[in-house]
């Protein structure tokens, strides 16, 4: 299975988007946004910055745990990673993101099926 972007509605009703790999693993999740249209705008930012090595910011929680995050142009974060075992393993999920981000379909989990 490829990597694809997830729509869905939270608990509180927000709209949020998550890319899941191939293995079915989330490796990188947005904030919550007020419309769908806010988290289809996201996947979008996603898919443009993600091949950009500048846009990713390596960071370690504060249980040590290494994580990234990745930021739009104008700074302001659209996805945070999971938190890894090793920043070996977080920066294979960077390689992850700006391998499979750009050609990604999504799937709107917020529809009745």
């Amino acid at each position: 299975m490829a990597a694809k972007f997830e729509i869905y509605k939270d608990t509180a009703g927000e709209h949020r988007f998550r890319l899941v790999a191939g293995n079915n693993q989330n490796i990188l999740a947005s904030e919550g946004y007020a419309s769908k249209g806010g988290a289809e705008n996201g996947i979008a930012s996603v898919k443009t910055n993600a091949p950009l090595d500048a846009r990713y910011e390596k960071k370690t929680s504060t249980n040590s745990k290494p994580y990234f995050v990745l930021k739009a142009g104008n700074h302001e974060i659209i996805g945070t990673s999971q938190m890894y075992i090793s920043s070996t393993s977080r920066d294979e999920g960077i390689e992850a993101v700006k391998r499979t981000a750009p050609a990604a379909p999504t799937t709107d989990l917020t529809r009745p099926i």
